[in-house]
């Protein structure tokens, strides 16, 4: 498990680096399909927002699963949720927005707009169940979320191994918007009511 969790972590700041690179620095749309680079400038605003607030989650989330820093720093644990449930919100909703712009058409847009309406709910139960003192449905709660904010990563894994079966990307990239997150979510359920995850405050 240590292992698994070590991955996350770079996985989720590599990933998260790489988005800070390519959304910060360089032309916007410059590392995708020319047909979503028309997209994402016209849309600039929605973008750079969702995936900003992406970003935040991503690199936020593995620390609110890390033992230490809960039971030794219980506010800076607290601090740092606070961080990513914001980030989660801004990152839901604007995701929600530029599902409709999304490149694939309808399988895109149903497949990305899920998932950002079931990454800001699965946010709101966790934010709930910490307000009401039950660490325990929190913890489910934000497990399951966080495996919805790792679909940055997925989707970047998909992207590389659609490339490389030589699959058209117009192909592809449509059932990518549903691969990105829904095995995050049987993995994360299937984990939870496994000895694989120990839920420990």
């Amino acid at each position: 498990m240590k292992f698994l969790q070590s991955l996350i972590f770079i996985l989720s700041i590599s990933v998260a680096a790489y988005a800070l690179f390519i959304y910060g620095f360089l032309e916007l749309g410059i590392a995708v399909h020319p047909a979503m680079k028309k997209n994402f400038q016209a849309h600039s605003i929605g973008i750079y927002t969702h995936i900003f607030s992406s970003m935040i989650a991503l690199l936020l989330g593995p620390f609110q699963f890390t033992k230490s820093l809960r039971i030794k720093k219980p506010t800076v644990h607290r601090l740092l949720g606070k961080f990513y449930f914001v980030s989660v919100l801004i990152g839901s909703i604007s995701g929600l927005y530029m599902s409709f712009y999304s490149f694939g058409g309808t399988i895109s847009h149903y497949g990305f707009g899920t998932l950002a309406i079931l990454w800001f709910v699965t946010g709101m139960m966790a934010y709930s169940s910490i307000i009401k003192g039950n660490v325990v449905n929190h913890f489910k709660w934000i497990f399951i979320n966080f495996a919805l904010t790792f679909a940055a990563v997925t989707l970047r894994t998909g992207l590389g191994i659609g490339f490389a079966s030589g699959l058209p990307f117009e192909v592809f990239y449509p059932y990518l918007a549903w691969l990105c997150w829904l095995p995050n979510l049987i993995a994360a359920l299937f984990l939870l009511n496994t000895k694989f995850v120990r839920i420990e405050y």
